[in-house]
């Protein structure tokens, strides 16, 4: 963090800006932001926004499940894992600590990913229904690494943070974190790479097999608002 703040301590004098962005600079750059019009955007008037999703996400080669209520989850992941005669356990985020992981058989712990790991158990901040995409957003207790070092990626998705589109994913992070987290992450699906060869390779840069459970929780309306189509377009 220390090479961080000195290259933008650098930037900031070569600018002749202050150390600490002013309320004035961020009010001037949140009206610029929502100002600007909106390119063209593919339909998205779907009859049902949460089974686009899961449709989507199939597309990207993700598999997906659902349950109703939070309790579930850790049956669901046994069910998921004992289908493909996985390993049962993992690590996770410690959201999911409280959960009753013993009864489905599963050993989770609540740490830091290393290579050895097969079975990573992460929420999202929001997924894109347009394109079947996960959003992660990285902080001390949502690390980056659970769902990029194990061969498995379980994610839960609540439908309640299920978005139309790219665009109203950054509009959720604006309105809501204020800040940009340090990283954030778009999964679709498995990881893949056709770099050698144009052979499609599995698993080259993350895990082999990405699955989501959906928890059905009530809808959010203000999250999947009309926001974008308020704004501008171009013809």
């Amino acid at each position: 963090m220390a090479a961080r703040e000195n290259i933008l301590s650098r930037i900031r004098a070569n600018q002749k800006k202050p150390g600490v962005t002013s309320q004035a600079d961020l009010a001037q750059a949140a009206n610029f932001i929502a100002s600007r019009p909106q390119g063209p955007r593919p339909r998205s008037d779907w009859p049902d926004l949460i089974a686009h999703f899961k449709e989507q996400a199939v597309q990207m080669a993700s598999t997906v499940d659902e349950v109703a209520f939070r309790a579930e989850i850790p049956a669901a992941v046994s069910r998921y894992l004992l289908q493909l005669d996985l390993p049962l356990n993992g690590i996770g985020w410690p959201e999911f600590s409280d959960l009753d992981w013993k009864s489905a058989g599963v050993a989770m712990e609540y740490r830091s990913a290393i290579g050895a790991d097969k079975l990573g158990v992460t929420g999202c901040y929001c997924a894109i229904a347009e394109t079947g995409t996960l959003l992660l957003t990285s902080s001390r207790s949502t690390p980056n690494a659970t769902s990029l070092i194990p061969d498995t990626h379980i994610a839960i998705v609540k439908t309640s943070r299920i978005v139309v589109g790219m665009e109203e994913a950054w509009n959720l992070m604006r309105a809501e974190l204020k800040q940009p987290p340090r990283a954030c992450s778009f999964i679709s699906g498995p990881s893949r790479t056709a770099d050698i060869e144009q052979t499609l390779v599995i698993g080259a840069h993350g895990p082999y097999r990405v699955h989501i459970i959906v928890l059905d929780e009530p809808h959010d309306d203000l999250i999947n608002n009309d926001w974008w189509k308020n704004k501008k377009t171009s013809d």
